[in-house]
This record gives C-alpha cells, sequence and structure tokens, in this order.
C-alpha cells in the first residue's frame, strides 16, 4: 500500500464491520488446524477468501495462537532410545536431585569467520529485493573460512574457562592435557568433593586413557558406558547454551581468527549463573520426555 499510494492511511476505516473475522470463519479455521497443524496464512487466507493479515489476526488475536518452528531432533533407533531410558533409570537411582545441579556439563564446539546465519531470524523490511540488498540483506560465505574449535563446561554455579583448540581439532592426548585438568580445577573449586563430570561419546572421550584419567581424578563422572548417544537434549550446552554464547559474539568485529579468538572469550563471560541454573532446570523435561519415545 505504501509503495503504490505513498501513504499509511487506512482504506476503510477501523470502526467498519468485520467482513472477515465472523465467527463462521473463524470457526473453519479452527476447525482445519484440528485436522491438520501444519498450515500458512496464505493457505489459510486462499481457501476462505480472506487476506493474510485477516487470517494472521484470526489465529493470533481470535484463536490465540502463536507460531512455533519446528525443532529438529535426531533420529534415534530403537537400541539408543533403549540406551536413553537406561541412562535416565541410572540417574535417578544414583542421583538426587541435588546431585544433578553438582554436575559439570561439557562439550565441543566449532566456530568459523562466517559465524552464525539464520534466514527466518536474519530479515530486512525494504520495499523491494534491491533495496534490501542495499540494506544489508546479502550474507557473503567463504567458501574454506578458517575456523577455531573451543570446550566449555557449564554447571548451576556458571561456566568454566573457555579452552581453545589452535588446530582446529582434538586428540585424546590434548584432551587429557588441556581440558581435563581445567574441568577438574573449576568442578573442585566449585563444588568441593562432591560433584560429577559429564562428557559424550566422541573418541577423544571414551579412548581408554581418557576414561582412565577421569576415574583416577574425579570424584565421580559419567563414563562412556552410561551416556547415551545422540542426546543433546541431555546436554545444556547443545539445547541452548551454546547458541546463546554464538548470539553474544559481535561478529562484525571478527575478521581473522585472532579477532574470532578475542570474540569468543569476550563473549564467555557474558554467560551469567542465573541463567545457567534456568538452563539445567529444562533437563526435567528432557528426562521425562525420554520414556515418551
Amino acid at each position: 500500500m505504501v509503495r503504490d499510494t505513498g501513504s499509511i492511511q487506512l482504506s476503510t476505516s477501523p470502526d467498519a464491520p468485520r467482513l472477515a473475522r465472523t465467527s463462521k470463519t473463524i470457526e473453519k479455521v479452527k476447525h482445519k488446524l484440528d485436522r491438520k497443524k501444519m498450515v500458512t496464512t496464505r493457505h489459510l487466507a486462499k481457501k476462505y477468501g480472506i487476506s493474510k493479515s485477516s487470517a494472521h489476526r484470526i489465529l493470533t488475536e481470535d484463536l490465540e495462537l502463536y507460531a512455533y518452528k519446528m525443532t529438529i531432533e535426531p533420529k534415534l533407533t530403537e537400541v539408543q532410545k533403549n540406551k536413553r531410558k537406561k541412562f535416565v533409570n541410572w540417574i535417578g537411582n544414583n542421583f538426587r536431585k541435588e546431585d544433578t545441579m553438582r554436575i559439570l556439563f561439557s562439550d565441543e564446539k566449532m566456530f568459523d569467520l562466517d559465524g552464525i546465519y539464520n534466514s527466518q531470524n536474519h530479515r530486512i523490511w525494504a520495499a523491494s529485493r534491491d533495496e534490501a540488498d542495499e540494506q544489508g540483506g546479502t550474507k557473503m560465505r567463504q567458501k574454506f573460512p578458517q575456523k577455531v574449535m573451543v570446550w566449555l563446561g557449564v554447571c548451576s554455579k556458571g561456566v568454566t574457562p573457555l579452552v581453545i583448540f589452535d588446530q582446529g581439532t582434538v586428540d585424546h592426548v590434548e584432551y587429557i592435557e588441556k581440558v581435563l585438568p581445567i574441568a577438574l580445577k573449576y568442578g573442585s573449586d566449585t563444588f568441593g568433593e562432591h560433584w560429577t563430570f559429564q562428557q559424550d561419546g566422541v573418541k577423544p572421550h571414551v579412548h581408554h586413557l581418557t576414561q582412565k584419567w577421569c576415574r583416577d581424578h574425579f570424584p565421580s563422572f559419567i563414563d562412556n558406558s552410561h551416556w547415551p548417544p545422540n542426546s543433546p537434549d541431555l546436554n545444556p550446552l547443545d539445547y541452548c547454551i551454546w547458541d546463546e554464547f554464538a548470539q553474544r559474539v559481535n561478529w562484525e568485529k571478527v575478521a581473522s581468527k585472532p579477532t574470532l579468538i578475542d570474540e569468543l572469550k569476550r563473549a564467555v563471560k557474558k554467560n551469567s549463573t542465573r541463567c545457567c541454573l534456568t538452563k539445567l532446570f529444562i533437563l526435567d523435561r528432557s528426562f521425562t520426555a525420554c520414556f515418551k519415545e
């Protein structure tokens, strides 16, 4: 309308009768959603002869619904589902509620110079594609961007120091030398003698020398026979904290590997204890979900 007339005046009076959002149309939309949850406002508008804005208002105002994005989860085999259930049972039998708040979760993640990009969230409001491009609507990607792998631990009290692997990969030797001592010091300084270390099942973690180091040094740790594969929903780093961490990076300042490392170090300092504690409470829902699979 603005492009055609240069005006933002409504074409009809705000007090005009509602010709589109009638009780009958609202009921039809509700019935449609009862049968098929995944529909678009474009589809509803075309099917019921109303505008997209009317369809959107029926969904949000009349039916009080919210559009949730589809989440992506790993497809699990029956064997993996059973391992997840066994893990949750093991936690329930060996850990009190307060013990789960004394688990130090850990994970590695790769970052590159291109940063993060989500086509659903990164949008430019403009009158045309050309105008959008002029206002920064194009995301440039390098073919082979430089990468940095980092390790981080998180618990109910906060996060560990960030460990950076300059070579971009890590083997069991470097993992034992660089990561595990930092995890041990942080956990002991934070919780004393009673806490548990968690790591997933990637090769450097399940190596027999890594497992031996963990048995010899940590007061308690979740060994490779207990942690279930394909379970990012059971680690707060995987299901939320990494994403929030990446959002705190000022990607406009990242132009080289050293500046990426500097920004990653700066971003990790912004994680609050309250934020970490809140994320850990989500674990209860994940544990419950394991039994519904």
